[in-house]
């Protein structure tokens, strides 16, 4: 064995570890949700009177979906009495006179409305929300962005679990408007079901710290200013100040069955724009609160969850450099090392820690959230393998600039209003471009690198490498393809480049 080899066996060996390691807590994800999934958590009373509730609908360049955000929220089954709603615009296009416009709709329908226009975009969402709080009548903040669509009754559904003096939060699960729209929001619906069904259900109703999702759930206004408010220092501020109420001793409820749908992004551009800041978000909370929850009191089982919880996106670093070191020597190099032992101390291990617990990770989430349909979802799992793959150099990225504390802007994710249609009518409906992808050049070398690993396996007839060479050639194509420039017209406006960004 040549000692390049080894040096590649050496650097391999902690990466599968790693992998490996997220993949096992992958497993304690599925076991818990599965363990509670017959226990959701019920109002232990009612309020005896409705509180106020100021509705909180924070919008920025929301041009094809602000009137459809406001009609939903006009159908709410609430005392109108006792609601207030904040349209916290901070917009630089045409959607502030549809913000004026719908605000003076609202009000001739008898609702209470507050239209807050800034001209400095400080702190960005979590400076809308923060600035909000300061005229915010209500007791409770319902905060919706501005793709959902809210269930008329979902107010009262949730309302009465703030019986309980110690309840701070009660968020519902995210839906997909546009989910069988095209392969990608297919795929894309079991990538984020993984999050918003499995890890949710599984944190919260075993006791341990869940986030906010920052759009579809209220909140008990004096525990926002218990947790110190809202702050701006991340790009996720909605994870952050979850875990800070927490570790205030102030506890959640996630409503399962509760849906709040909303659009998905349409280009694979807008979806890596999101990812990336959602990435890049969870390693800033994960470098500010790591230190306090390891200071803290609460028990160790908690403190753990949410450690993994917080660096479950390094694991994206290690996929990349799993990327790098998958070479054809490497196996003649394994088996020189470990002979007839390698199927069974390594690649069966490896493969039960990562493949087999990812997909039936996904494979829950669909049972969970479709319990009636869940079988004509599950052929897109493979989809959302490749795709988690595809996004390892996006996530990578994100994940360096959150350790090297480089400042980014808070990047919207363009929705275009679109729940049903031929897959390419949203470029004759978008105003917005999405951020333009980097790193294309490094995806599509890999999706090249993959794609001969694959002729080098056929000839060399390694049968039991393909199905995964095709699964990362698949990932990182979809992926470039995905990413070329779309010819859209009308102007950029979520640009580095735009003030306005």
């Amino acid at each position: 064995m040549d000692w390049l080899t080894i040096v590649w066996i050496c650097c391999y060996i902690p990466v599968v570890i790693g992998l490996s390691a997220f993949g096992f807590h992958r497993w304690v994800m599925v076991f818990l949700f599965w363990k509670n999934w017959k226990n959701p958590p019920r109002a232990k009373e009612k309020l005896e009177k409705l509180p106020r509730i100021t509705v909180q609908l924070p919008i920025f360049n929301e041009l094809h979906v602000v009137r459809r955000l406001v009609d939903g929220v006009a159908k709410l089954d609430y005392p109108r009495e006792l609601l207030q709603i904040q349209i916290l615009d901070d917009s630089t296009d045409e959607t502030t006179a549809i913000s004026a416009e719908e605000a003076e709709n609202l009000k001739a329908m008898g609702f209470e409305v507050e239209l807050i226009h800034r001209l400095d975009r400080t702190g960005f969402k979590a400076g809308a929300l923060e600035h909000g709080m300061k005229t915010a009548s209500g007791e409770f903040i319902f905060i919706l962005d501005a793709d959902f669509v809210p269930p008329p009754g979902m107010l009262h559904e949730m309302i009465h679990y703030f019986a309980d003096e110690k309840i701070a939060l009660v968020q519902s699960r995210w839906g997909h408007l546009n989910r069988d729209y095209s392969l990608l929001t297919k795929i894309q619906a079991i990538f984020l079901d993984g999050h918003l069904v499995v890890e949710q259900v599984a944190r919260s109703r075993a006791g341990r710290f869940f986030n906010f999702n920052g759009t579809g759930g209220i909140w008990r206004k004096q525990a926002i200013i218990d947790a110190g408010g809202w702050e701006h220092d991340t790009l996720t501020e909605d994870l952050d100040l979850s875990y800070r109420a927490q570790m205030k001793g102030w506890k959640f409820i996630f409503l399962n069955d509760l849906v709040t749908p909303a659009e998905l992004p349409v280009d694979m551009n807008g979806f890596k724009s999101q990812q990336h800041r959602w990435t890049k978000g969870s390693i800033q909370c994960c470098r500010k609160l790591m230190g306090p929850i390891w200071r803290s009191d609460l028990p160790l089982v908690i403190k753990l969850e949410a450690s993994v919880h917080l660096c479950s996106n390094f694991a994206y670093l290690l996929l990349l450099f799993l990327c790098i070191l998958l070479w054809p020597g490497l196996d003649r190099g394994l088996n020189e090392l470990m002979g007839g032992t390698r199927f069974y101390f390594l690649d069966l291990p490896v493969l039960f820690l990562t493949s087999i617990s990812v997909g039936s990770f996904y494979l829950s989430s669909q049972m969970g959230a479709h319990p009636k349909n869940w079988v004509s979802k599950i052929i897109y799992i493979p989809g959302a393998l490749a795709l988690g793959i595809g996004m390892a150099i996006n996530n990578t990225r994100a994940v360096v600039e959150a350790l090297l504390k480089k400042e980014s802007p808070f990047i919207r994710t363009p929705k275009y209003g679109i729940e049903a249609g031929k897959p390419k009518e949203w470029k004759k409906k978008a105003k917005y471009k999405s951020l333009k992808s980097f790193g294309l050049t490094l995806e599509f070398l890999l999706a090249s690198y993959f794609t001969g690993l694959l002729i080098y396996g056929i000839v060399k007839s390694q049968w039991m490498n393909l199905p995964f060479w095709a699964l990362f050639a698949f990932g990182f194509w979809y992926v470039v393809l995905g990413s070329l420039p779309q010819l859209i017209p009308g102007r950029t406006v979520d640009s580095p480049d735009n003030p306005a960004a």
